[in-house]
């Protein structure tokens, strides 16, 4: 072999020039054309020194090694190694590494490994499925000791990086414990590195700083990598000032931080909320030369809207489109998350359909789908959560656990336990295990639905599936009581939450303040103020309010602005929610001067109206006849961002109900129209008596068919309304529609409306539909009283109707209702008048029969007094 050293300057081949800024350029470089008047001169010889050294033949095992580096089949080499099985219909792909194997260990150990049986040449890549086959407690190490590789010490960070690349936490240990008994184990900075970042996955704060200390003591000298890696394991537990120190000493150990290592400590300040400090380190990277990238502007949006600052989030991201950076799947991610918080449920959704659209660079994942389907949940199109998820399958999406927890509790949240069940169980159907939080939810939607019983098996189910109840599912449970009137159970659970270990907070307190209100027992919303102050909980607004909503739920108003004066004092800043409660419960108690007195301290302290301010305004001036300040109040609300909403209509609409002005109602409900706020019962209801009571029939059933033809639900109210416009335009085929409206909620029809409206049809001469209201009655009410067969009676008898008289008679007797006098005798003159003596004589036998039945208690009781006043003369 010639090894020939050149005087002449040194020359870089072609294809590594240097380019104008001074770095290697890979760039082929032209040939440069011959020059025409130097094509025949001689080149001119340079003078080389020469070295002649002797060719040796090189070692098998060196052959072995240099025609395995020449076909690309190196010991550190990933080789990606598939297998389909057609048959069931999958693929598998694995990477295989093959480590140095036997033929690459020094002479003495290889010998020792061809003598024994036991020892096995094993590719890396099998060793390490061998020892994640084990759980960590087995004999781990007998695999590793028989592995021939333990002799090449190149191996060792190979089988780490290996290793930890799986996430087992609990095999990376052992493993690396047994490499420091090894005789050929040598500590390097990067086996550290791994282990450390592998600690900051699983949270372990303290062994990835003992693991920074330990490397040097084995004087392995920490690199970026080290620092970048403890940083974030400190950032992730939200150990920002530590983060921020590690980053110091790194600076003072003079190692340069990359830009990993400022976008790991701009997420430890962003985990926390801490978005001004993440905004000051992005400041300061700049100044050192560190420009940002995408991920740094990501941590930034992801600080903002961790610290809450929605509106910040949004500008940050217009700012970031003003300087043409391109966002991808993560950034939409984040700023639709904002947008929802937001309340701008359009916007959001813009954006999604923007992603999805065809060629768009950014494609939502499974989290941007989770995203909309807690957009739609928080508006209450649930309906929407569900064609959202089925997208998710559409796309061919893998729905993780948070996927089907969000559906669940959007189901949930509007009590729909049936659709909440099945999709809990669809998620267990699809390998999933159900966490805490899946649980919660279905818990949840039990509770509002009305089932505590239910909601407490799925609180059991927690336990039972050795998963740990939270606060957020014991104060669900505590609610699920609360709201079903439970008071007793729901502090039995405050009681075993506080057994099991974990503190009732504030909403537990403001659940339990909730309930007592629907209870109404004002001794347990003293309890449950002082047990919040024996467990030195801090009432905040929202507990207050509901406080002082208990207190008006019982009447207890002096209770109730006693606490509101305490919120002033303690510096509890009220809300609009809090003068709300005030407002609408001085009217209800019949203070609307009070309630006033409310709405100018609420201008006092600037609290901006909400839309059910303006409505309890409009009905504390409606109740004291003070039309034009609740004309007033409604216009000043058309004039602001608040716009009114069908709950304020309905306000004001009753008030020209009240004043007897129903010209105004109607044009009030053409401007409700004009601006597509659609009517409810309680409005058209309003307006019903608002029209009937200023003898416009017709415009009540104009109304009736606009409700029909919305498929608006009449209630008791608006019912009887119809049927009285109908009795007088006397269109009996409409009263007759509406009766068949009705009928599918006779089940919860009032006693003193029915009585109304057999009276109606009694006097309209409508017998046949009189008796079909009955008996449908009879099957929906266990308890029709008297009256109501009363007025059945008599209605019968003025049609001439006896005969169905005495089967009424019958029905009663059946129910348990003992039939008057007066009913048999009014029966008996129109038998005797029709001369049915066989009817006029059983009716008489009935007759004798009361009176026999009354007359013996009476006697009994004037026997009983004259011998107590013997006794007491005596």
């Amino acid at each position: 072999m010639l090894l020939i050293l050149s005087s002449s300057p040194l020359l870089w081949p072609a294809e590594f020039q240097m380019d104008c800024s001074g770095a290697l350029s890979t760039k082929p470089v032209p040939p440069t054309p011959p020059n025409p008047s130097s094509a025949n001169l001689p080149e001119s010889p340079t003078p080389q020194r020469k070295i002649w050294i002797k060719p040796t033949a090189l070692a098998p095992r060196k052959q072995q090694q240099q025609q395995r580096r020449k076909e690309g089949s190196g010991w550190d080499e990933k080789r990606v190694v598939g297998f389909v099985d057609y048959d069931e219909g999958e693929r598998r792909v694995s990477t295989e590494i093959n480590g140095a194997r036997k033929d690459e260990i020094p002479a003495k150990y290889r010998l020792r490994v061809d003598g024994s049986r036991w020892q096995k040449d094993w590719k890396l890549s099998e060793v390490v499925d061998q020892v994640m086959r084990l759980r960590h407690w087995e004999d781990i190490d007998g695999v590793l000791n028989r592995w021939a590789g333990r002799f090449a010490r190149k191996n060792f960070p190979l089988l780490i990086r290996e290793i930890t690349s799986t996430g087992s936490l609990d095999h990376a240990v052992h493993v690396f414990r047994w490499m420091k008994n090894q005789k050929h184990y040598s500590p390097r900075s990067d086996i550290y590195n791994m282990l450390i970042s592998l600690h900051a996955k699983h949270n372990q704060t303290d062994q990835a700083r003992g693991l920074f200390f330990e490397m040097q003591q084995w004087r392995c000298k920490p690199d970026t990598e080290t620092y970048n890696a403890l940083i974030n394991a400190h950032g992730r537990v939200g150990q920002w000032r530590w983060a921020m120190n590690i980053m110091e000493d790194m600076l003072r150990a003079a190692i340069p931080p990359s830009r990993t290592t400022y976008n790991n400590l701009i997420s430890a300040c962003g985990s926390g909320g801490h978005w001004k400090e993440a905004l000051e380190i992005c400041k300061k990277m700049t100044e050192n030369g560190v420009g940002p990238d995408l991920v740094t502007h990501n941590i930034i949006l992801s600080a903002f809207k961790r610290g809450a600052q929605y509106s910040k989030a949004l500008a940050y991201f217009d700012l970031m489109k003003e300087t043409n950076i391109c966002p991808d799947t993560i950034t939409f991610n984040i700023v639709i998350h904002c947008l929802v918080k937001l309340g701008q449920f359009g916007k959001a959704v813009d954006i999604f359909n923007s992603m999805r659209e065809k060629g768009a660079k950014c494609q939502p994942d499974i989290v941007t789908f989770t995203c909309i389907i807690h957009a739609y949940s928080t508006c209450g199109q649930i309906e929407n959560c569900q064609v959202v998820f089925d997208m998710i399958l559409a796309e061919g999406l893998k729905p993780n656990i948070v996927a089907y927890n969000a559906l669940i509790g959007a189901y949930a949240s509007n009590g729909m336990h049936k659709e909440a069940l099945a999709t809990f169980n669809l998620l267990k159907h699809a390998g999933l295990r159900p966490d805490v939080v899946s649980y919660t939810s279905l818990l949840n939607a039990y509770g509002r639905s009305g089932q505590p019983e239910k909601a407490k098996g799925v609180f059991d189910m927690i336990k039972q599936n050795s998963l740990r109840p939270n606060i957020v599912s014991y104060n669900a449970l505590i609610d699920a009581y609360g709201s079903s009137g439970l008071l007793a159970e729901a502090i039995g659970v405050l009681h075993a939450m506080e057994e099991d270990g974990v503190q009732a907070d504030i909403v537990s307190i403001s659940t339990l303040l909730a309930a007592c209100g629907r209870c109404s027992q004002i001794v347990n919303i003293d309890s449950v103020l002082s047990a919040a102050r024996s467990r030195r909980i801090k009432l905040n607004t929202v507990a207050c309010n509901s406080a002082i909503g208990s207190y008006m739920s019982v009447e207890e108003y002096d209770k109730a602005v006693s606490l509101y004066r305490s919120m002033r004092e303690e510096n509890i800043k009220p809300d609009s929610i809090t003068f709300n409660i005030l407002i609408s419960g001085s009217c209800k108690l019949g203070k609307y001067a009070e309630s006033l007195q409310f709405l100018d301290e609420m201008m006092d302290l600037n609290i901006p109206f909400s839309k059910e301010v303006y409505s309890s305004l409009i009905h504390s001036y409606s109740k004291q006849g003070q039309l034009i300040e609740a004309e007033s109040i409604f216009n000043m609300m058309k004039g602001t961002d608040c716009l009114p909403d069908v709950i304020t209509y309905t306000s004001m609409i009753h008030a020209y109900s009240i004043a007897g002005n129903w010209m105004k109602a109607w044009v009030l409900f053409e401007d409700m129209e004009r601006n597509n706020i659609q009517p409810d019962p309680i409005l058209c209801s309003s307006l019903i008596e608002a029209l009937n009571n200023g003898c416009q029939p017709e415009k009540v059933l104009w109304l009736a068919d606009l409700m029909r033809e919305k498929s608006i639900p009449l209630n008791s109210s608006a019912s009887f309304g119809v049927i009285y416009a109908c009795s007088m335009v006397r269109d009996w085929r409409a009263a007759s529609k509406t009766i068949e409206r009705m009928e599918t909620s006779l089940s919860s029809i009032s006693l003193g409306l029915l009585n109304q409206l057999l009276h109606f049809l009694g006097k309209s001469g409508k017998i046949e539909t009189m008796m079909k209201v009955y008996y449908k009655t009879l099957s929906s009410h266990s308890n029709v009283s008297s009256v109501t067969h009363s007025i059945l009676l008599k209605n019968l008898l003025a049609s001439g109707r006896w005969r169905m008289c005495i089967e009424v008679l019958q029905w009663m007797e059946d129910a348990g209702i003992q039939p008057t006098l007066n009913m048999y005798r009014s029966v008996l003159s129109y038998a005797r008048k029709d001369n049915s003596v066989e009817h006029a004589n059983r009716i008489q036998e009935r007759i004798n029969e009361v009176k026999i039945s009354v007359r013996v208690p009476r006697l009994r009781i004037a026997k009983l007094c004259g011998s107590i006043t013997s006794a007491g003369c005596s």
